[in-house]
């Protein structure tokens, strides 16, 4: 597989295949689905047992904008409310419908099938942690005297440097703390849990969550129980379903992995 700047130089102006995911053989697709265009109509290349997710693309095009990377993230995650599905990484892009067969679908079709079996029936979902800035502020400075003292000398360098430290490991701390609560309240309806890192300054813990169909209701439970634990010093957000680039695995054959995460 290539990149679309490759396909566009080994191909002329023929029309890539953009790729967007595995899904099982007997998927069909919503007429008026989109995904990167133009022209962004989705259709399946089917193999045996499994599917593609693709779209032609148009000649010289080369996807790799921020609308291109929602339109190939929004496609994912509607079809994983519906259907297993294994994402392709963003930005994959074959130089035609035969290749998607030869150079995917044929030689991992057996792994992909068994991927594709074991979310059968399961759905992805994300809880995001973020602090309350005011009450992360406190905790911290409740739990370090000595940042008062140190406050005082701001305008010393290794000073300032110092209070940083102190900071960033008293949030790492409780962060890591709140990750074991988080999977302590969710794990017990949960098929599989995956930490995910902080993004931002004041991200909390973060989990990716595989969870049965059937239990959504109880994740959703558990999610609002701790969130109303946490209400003076959390915001918990609970995202889903989502496509389930945390549970890949890529397959056994040497060379990149077609599949995981947005690259």
């Amino acid at each position: 597989m290539t990149s679309a700047s490759e396909t566009a130089r080994t191909t002329g102006e023929s029309a890539g295949v953009y790729l967007y995911g595995i899904v099982p053989a007997d998927v069909e697709v919503d007429e008026h689905a989109r995904g990167v265009g133009p022209p962004g109509a989705v259709t399946v290349i089917r193999h045996g047992d499994i599917a593609a997710l693709v779209s032609e693309l148009d000649p010289g095009r080369a996807p790799g904008t921020p609308q291109d990377r929602e339109a190939h993230e929004r496609l994912l995650d509607a079809t994983a409310a519906e259907v297993p599905v294994l994402p392709i990484r963003f930005g994959t892009v074959v130089s035609g419908s035969e290749a998607v067969v030869e150079e995917l679908l044929a030689p991992y079709h057996d792994e992909f099938a068994r991927a594709l079996g074991e979310f059968e029936g399961r759905v992805t979902y994300v809880i995001e942690c973020r602090y309350v800035e005011r009450a992360l502020t406190d905790d911290v400075v409740a739990g370090h005297p000595e940042l008062a003292e140190l406050s005082g000398r701001i305008g010393d360098r290794p000073t300032r440097l110092r209070i940083g430290e102190i900071v960033n490991e008293a949030v790492s701390a409780r962060r890591e703390a709140d990750g074991r609560e988080l999977v302590a309240a969710v794990g017990p309806v949960c098929v599989l849990t995956a930490p995910r890192p902080p993004a931002h300054a004041r991200d909390g813990a973060m989990l990716a969550v595989l969870v049965d169909a059937g239990r959504t209701d109880e994740l959703e439970k558990a999610v609002s129980g701790l969130a109303e634990r946490w209400a003076d010093r959390v915001e918990v957000r609970l995202r889903g379903p989502l496509a389930p680039y945390d549970f890949m695995e890529s397959p056994s054959r040497d060379g990149p992995s077609p599949i995981g995460p947005p690259a």
